[in-house]
């Protein structure tokens, strides 16, 4: 009997831990996708002030360093 509560015990450990990878695995997929609508978001907001620069006649500089490098 007691060969028979340790594999109720592990299977029950593994059950839960089985449910936990699916709930992270779950929540990655959920980052990826607002990351990669966020990503979007800052390609279009580039490429508008690109252009209105463009217009305007200033210049955008995409990766600049901040002063203190």
């Amino acid at each position: 009997m007691v060969d028979e509560d340790r594999f109720v015990n592990i299977e029950t450990k593994l059950a839960f831990q089985e449910e936990l990878v699916q709930t992270l695995n779950d929540a990655i997929v959920q980052q990826l996708h607002r990351l990669s609508a966020l990503e979007e978001r800052y390609q279009t907001l580039f490429d508008r002030v690109a252009s209105l620069a463009a217009t305007t006649g200033a210049e955008v500089e995409r990766d600049e360093q901040p002063p203190h490098y």
